[in-house]
């Protein structure tokens, strides 16, 4: 993010403009250690926090990226359905504005990376398991090999069905129904420690 000092002649407006940016950076550092581009997430967070939507001139003076950068992570942000570009009257800019709904871009984000990255990682898995015991002989070193990778696929396909379950309950932004669950989860976790 862009080292400026705020001068707004306001401490409210002060205040607002420290919190978007402490906002912004603590959302990119989280992004970050759930595997998600880091710039990708500054930019998604700077839009969230924004009260209007703002041009690729903005996002990059604000977060001090490059023009490439802002314009690839945007693009990224638009296939993931977490912005929308719209138009200003009067303007010939591309503006951009997030979904401000934390349920619906919290599911789209769980459902964009099970399709993009935890599926096809499923699928590659479990043809390297079949291939190791299709190849004719398999020694007891293969066997064992593919029986670890099959676990592994296994407990994916544990992760996908507990998504599959949670995600029409974050659609309809039933959080006591997924307290519940997780309460269930915690004395089934308790009962099995006694």
């Amino acid at each position: 993010m862009s080292e400026t000092p705020t001068t707004a002649a306001n401490p409210t407006d002060s205040r607002h403009a420290e919190a978007v940016d402490e906002f912004v950076r603590l959302w990119g550092e989280m992004a970050s250690q759930w595997g998600i581009n880091r710039t990708m997430a500054l930019i998604h967070a700077l839009l969230f926090a924004s009260s209007d939507p703002l041009d690729t001139d903005e996002i990059m003076e604000r977060l001090g990226i490059s023009r490439g950068n802002a314009n690839m992570n945007l693009r990224a942000l638009l296939d993931w359905e977490l912005v929308r570009k719209t138009h200003k009257s009067g303007s010939r800019k591309d503006y951009y504005e997030a979904e401000q709904d934390v349920w619906k871009f919290t599911t789209k984000i769980i459902e964009e990376r099970q399709r993009r990255e935890i599926a096809p990682v499923q699928r590659a898995l479990a043809d390297v398991a079949a291939d190791l015991r299709a190849s004719g002989e398999v020694s007891e070193g293969e066997s064992s090999f593919a029986d670890r990778i099959d676990g592994l696929v296994d407990v994916m396909e544990v992760f996908d069905g507990f998504t599959r379950a949670l995600l029409p309950l974050l659609r309809g932004r039933r959080a006591d129904e997924v307290q519940k669950i997780i309460k269930f989860a915690m004395r089934l976790r308790s009962s099995k420690d006694s």
